[in-house]
């Protein structure tokens, strides 16, 4: 590195030049100590790195007396050199007998702990660093100088070289330079290898989701578990009949969408399917939405108005929440359903129907003619083929391709870039309950593409169970506030909580006051949870 000389060490230009063009370890590092040891004046040029040693490698470590703490080890990553008596092939391996060295522990796990500069200007009189003083004599070492590899003040490794020549000042300061521009193109192909890793980790969960996400589709049924594939099974079966099905399951598992598969498979697919929400309709409108009614047959018949059987006429009806019709209403819509004839409010003449009639619920019907608030013999009339659906967190091995199915929805519907999905995103989906089924993931979907402007996608899950929630809510003591509850405890917590909110409302579960308000939660919701804890609402 002396201008004035023939180099020693080679062109520092070139090595910083050459050094500044490799950006991964395997390359840049052999490639360091061969520009910096070109010359056989240069006995031997070393580079030691700082990482966590792996216990396997401390239990056959030679020099494992002499470490103190193991938490941290130098591992030699690169070697190159000229031997005088013979190439020895520990010079350019790393498999020698120095290929680990403990932090403080002689000249190199010295720099590498105080970061400080070791210079040995002639080793035959300071021999405090020699640990072999016959390969010094043999090889005719002259000097030593070894250098801390730091990048923003973290100690990455070690520099060392072993001359036969005796290192002017104008070598050490090119020499420190070079340890720098080293040091910094180490932590950016760290960098960079940790990218490529991470990229590699992201095709492979990539590749994963593929997997999972090659839909099983059955029709707009979107998901591969066996739960859904018998509910294909049933719906293959009973489809081509005009058959009644009664879908049962909870609040947003998806009935109105079998409804819909049903009638797409059946022989009536030509024709309408017509859909009512048994729920939304005041009790005072039932008889004029189901059956129609002539004008001025009552207060604002302004018109001839078809009810919703007579549009379904050669198609489908699909009554969602069927067990929310009122009792003295349920046996007009028997009759319709047994004879196939209406007559319209304030009419005389008898229609003929043609319809085929789908019903869901997610109350327990059986229980509730059992009970006497809903009429047997409708309910037989309704239930000749019953189809039941899992609860999504029954089905977790679908949420993968339900929620494919939706960001790939939503982002085409918001005009936004498709988001990817990772396994962590997957798993982070498939931990969680789903009280809402897939109704829920689905707006949780939603609102993820919405919030999701750098293209990550952030899902704002509940991190707690609402039965947690509500215990919270209670007072509490210091001595109750690390207690753990078995999850019976945690269930009899929660049925116990909704007797209470029943009792707090008069037995009153839906509107202004009523349990469902109190407890935060949507009717059919808590209608839901009260039929899996056995517990009646007051007729």
């Amino acid at each position: 590195m002396h201008i004035e000389k023939q180099a020693v060490f080679g062109d520092p230009k070139a090595i910083l030049l050459a050094i500044s063009g490799q950006h991964h370890l395997p390359e840049l590092l052999p490639l360091a100590v061969r520009l910096l040891a070109p010359d056989p004046r240069v006995a031997l040029a070393r580079i030691w790195l700082r990482r966590p040693p792996l216990e396997s490698d401390c239990g056959r470590c030679r020099m494992a007396a002499e470490c103190h703490h193991r938490d941290n080890c130098l591992y030699l990553v690169a070697s190159y050199g000229h031997a005088l008596h013979g190439q020895d092939p520990h010079w350019e391996g790393t498999n020698g007998a120095f290929r680990r060295m403990p932090l403080g522990v002689r000249k190199i796990g010295h720099i590498a702990s105080s970061g400080e500069t070791v210079q040995i200007d002639d080793v035959s009189t300071d021999l405090r660093w020699i640990v072999r003083p016959e390969w010094v004599r043999d090889e005719q070492i002259r000097s030593f100088f070894g250098l801390p590899l730091r990048y923003h003040n973290e100690t990455l490794g070690v520099l060392a070289l072993f001359s036969r020549e005796a290192m002017e000042d104008s070598c050490r300061e090119w020499l420190r330079m070079i340890a720098d521009h080293l040091a910094a193109a180490i932590a950016n192909a760290r960098s960079l290898d940790e990218i490529e890793r991470l990229k590699a980790r992201l095709q492979q969960e990539n590749e994963y989701l593929r997997e999972e996400v090659a839909v099983a589709s059955f029709g707009e049924l979107v998901g591969n578990s066996p739960a859904l594939q018998m509910i294909s099974q049933q719906i293959d079966l009973v489809a081509p009949t005009d058959s009644s099905v009664l879908i049962l399951g909870e609040s947003g598992t998806g009935k109105e969408l079998i409804a819909r598969e049903l009638h797409r498979r059946s022989n009536r697919s030509d024709r309408p399917l017509i859909k009512v929400n048994c729920a939304a309709v005041p009790r005072e409108l039932y008889e004029s939405e189901f059956f129609g009614h002539s004008k001025g047959s009552f207060t604002g018949a302004v018109r001839d108005r078809a009810g919703r059987f007579e549009l379904a006429d050669g198609g489908t009806l699909f009554l969602d929440e069927i067990g929310e019709i009122p009792l003295d209403l349920q046996a007009k819509l028997l009759r319709v359903l047994q004879e196939g004839e209406l007559e319209r409010i304030g009419e005389e003449q008898t229609r003929r129907l043609d319809v085929r009639v789908i019903a869901a619920t997610n109350r327990n019907l059986r229980e509730e003619a059992a009970e006497g608030r809903f009429r047997q013999d409708l309910f037989y009339r309704l239930s000749v083929f019953p189809i039941e659906l899992a609860p999504l967190r029954e089905r977790v091995q679908d949420i993968p391709l339900l929620a494919e199915h939706f960001l790939t929805r939503f982002a085409r519907q918001l005009g936004r870039k498709p988001l990817k999905l990772t396994l962590a995103n997957v798993q982070r989906l498939q931990r969680y309950a789903w009280p809402g089924n897939v109704r829920e993931l689905q707006h949780v979907l939603e609102r993820a593409v919405i919030i999701s402007t750098d293209g990550k996608l952030r899902f704002n899950l509940p991190e707690e169970r609402p039965s947690d929630r509500l215990r919270s809510a209670q007072p509490s003591n210091a001595a109750r506030t690390d207690q753990v509850l078995s999850d019976q405890e945690v269930r009899s917590f929660e049925k116990e909580n909704i007797r209470r909110a029943l009792s707090a409302s008069g037995g009153k579960v839906y509107g202004s006051g009523g349990a469902a308000e109190r407890l935060g939660l949507k009717p059919t919701t808590l209608l839901s949870r009260m039929r899996a804890f056995g517990i009646q609402a007051r007729p």
